[in-house]
């Protein structure tokens, strides 16, 4: 049984991948925070933007088998193309990895998809997946310390020392390295802070929500 919250089709909106054709498939749930705001406060991640509760989202709902979500990914992508790199799905929650198995993992690959998924690395990366995005949170032990691109949200208030943590996951194996301004109220003076230290750091490259700005899913 696969619980997903939404899915949709749409573009890339952040990170490497940005301006991709995508089908997102968000799983309801996550490890780090109930979803619920009388919960945020104790959570170990405590600034997610995303409503990863229940069922009730585009596309969203119950699929007891594999073969059956991976249908409904299928009908979701607005091309008849499947050639190479061409169907592309983004796994996301919420934590996808709490129910994105090896069945569903076949499943999809099946239907001709590249599969990506954006992980908080707190759990191990199954066998098959194409591409993964990890989004570290601070005060979440990190399991996963190799991926294709790390996406940082900062800042965090839990960083005790940002400099430290940097320097951290520049020994690590990403081939690309983001850090993206928090969104919310101080979205403007966290987008200054963001461009500040990708100018000192140049290992690390900005990325932006662009799906808000130009107002797409």
């Amino acid at each position: 049984m696969y619980t997903v919250k939404e899915l949709f089709s749409t573009l890339q909106g952040e990170g490497a991948q940005v301006g991709r054709a995508a089908v997102f498939c968000r799983f309801s749930g996550c490890n780090l925070w109930s979803g619920r705001e009388e919960d945020r406060a104790s959570a170990v991640c405590r600034f997610c933007d995303t409503d990863f509760v229940g069922t009730d989202g585009i596309g969203g709902g119950k699929f007891e088998a594999a073969n059956e979500l991976a249908e409904a990914i299928t009908t979701m992508w607005q091309s008849n193309n499947r050639g190479m790199n061409q169907r592309y799905v983004v796994f996301t929650g919420g934590e996808p990895l709490l129910q994105l198995d090896q069945a569903l993992i076949e499943a999809v690959h099946d239907q001709g998809f590249e599969i990506a998924i954006e992980t908080n690395g707190t759990l191990p990366i199954p066998k098959g997946i194409d591409w993964v995005c990890l989004s570290p949170k601070a005060n979440a032990e990190l399991l996963v310390k190799q991926a294709d691109e790390i996406k940082l949200v900062v800042p965090q208030a839990e960083h005790t020392s940002l400099e430290d943590l940097l320097y951290r996951f520049e020994c690590m194996d990403f081939q690309h390295r983001f850090l993206q301004p928090m969104d919310g109220p101080n979205k403007e003076e966290n987008i200054a802070f963001a461009v500040s230290v990708c100018q000192k750091r140049p290992l690390w490259r900005l990325s932006l929500q662009t799906h808000k700005w130009i107002g797409i899913r």
